[in-house]
């Protein structure tokens, strides 16, 4: 099942019916099916908290994906700072509603095995994101 809560953030607008469709879709091409799978929308404070407690990152970042995927079922918890959203769409020169869209399929790809750390893997992972979102159209 996948959910979409807040934590001190309004819910975005997004179409949670559609937004499922697509997310078990782009799951499908990596031969994945989805399992428990929790979006938690929050601010810059809390993915901050998170970042600080769990990772011993001291930074903002805009996702951060909890990975509980057990062999081809992905699950995991993803936590999304709406306010890095909306900072890299402006500073990305990109829709808002299509910058949130590519970091709720960006955790989705990290469950599906796809890396952006290493040398190489940023490119690797902006093809994936650009076809996930071409198929959201």
């Amino acid at each position: 099942m996948i959910t979409y809560q807040t934590e001190g953030v309004e819910m975005p607008d997004i179409n949670k019916e559609r937004t499922t469709a697509w997310i078990k879709a782009v799951a499908e091409t990596y031969g994945k099916r989805t399992g428990d799978i929790a979006y938690i929308f929050c601010s810059d404070e809390k993915i901050l908290e998170v970042n600080r407690q769990y990772l011993q990152h001291d930074y903002y970042t805009d996702i951060i994906t909890f990975d509980y995927t057990e062999r081809n079922r992905i699950s995991g918890d993803l936590f999304i700072s709406l306010d890095t959203v909306r900072t890299n769409a402006l500073q990305f020169n990109a829709a808002y509603d299509t910058e949130l869209h590519r970091v709720i399929i960006h955790g989705i790809l990290h469950l599906c095995g796809i890396n952006d750390k290493g040398p190489g893997e940023r490119e690797l992972m902006e093809a994936a994101e650009n076809k996930a979102l071409a198929m959201l159209i």
